[in-house]
């Protein structure tokens, strides 16, 4: 029975990276979180990631810009699952354990929270990202912006 609260579990730590997590870590936890993260590679997290975009890539607001085959996404959700399980299974078994015994099942959702974290921002460090992204900047009213931050109440 505790077996079915993590794997249940695990899809929920998964979609908690882009919310912020309340409660504050244990030393199990922060443990699992250094685990995870010293013992996977950038490979292991780029897995994480394409995990990670190819699920997102199924909501309607963003799935028209991205196309991911049904075997592409087959292959992806079994390399996701083989990291996943090798991480908890036997990579940070000993950590996993400790802190699912001691501060519960919600570790695992803090851990990954803090792998994915990682994993983000090893993607976001690719110049094509950075330059991807500063294109927002051309359309930002650089005035605008200077006059909130100092305060003044023109719009």
């Amino acid at each position: 029975m505790h077996y079915l609260k993590i794997s249940i579990t695990i899809p929920a730590a998964i979609l908690a990276l882009f919310v912020a997590v309340t409660a504050n870590a244990g030393v199990y936890a922060d443990d699992m979180s250094r685990c995870l993260v010293n013992s996977s590679s950038a490979a292991d997290r780029g897995v994480f990631m394409k995990w990670l975009f190819s699920a997102m890539a199924l909501n309607p607001a963003v799935e028209s810009m991205a196309v991911i085959s049904s075997d592409q996404r087959d292959e992806i959700n079994k390399n996701s699952a083989a990291l996943l399980q090798k991480l908890i299974t036997v990579t940070c078994r000993t950590e996993v354990q400790k802190a699912v015994k001691y501060e519960g099942p919600q570790t695992i959702q803090q851990a990954f929270q803090v792998f994915g974290q990682v994993a983000g921002r090893e993607l976001m460090t690719s110049p094509r990202v950075a330059e991807g992204m500063a294109g927002l900047k051309k359309y930002i009213d650089e005035k605008k912006m200077e006059d909130m931050m100092i305060g003044n109440t023109s719009k």
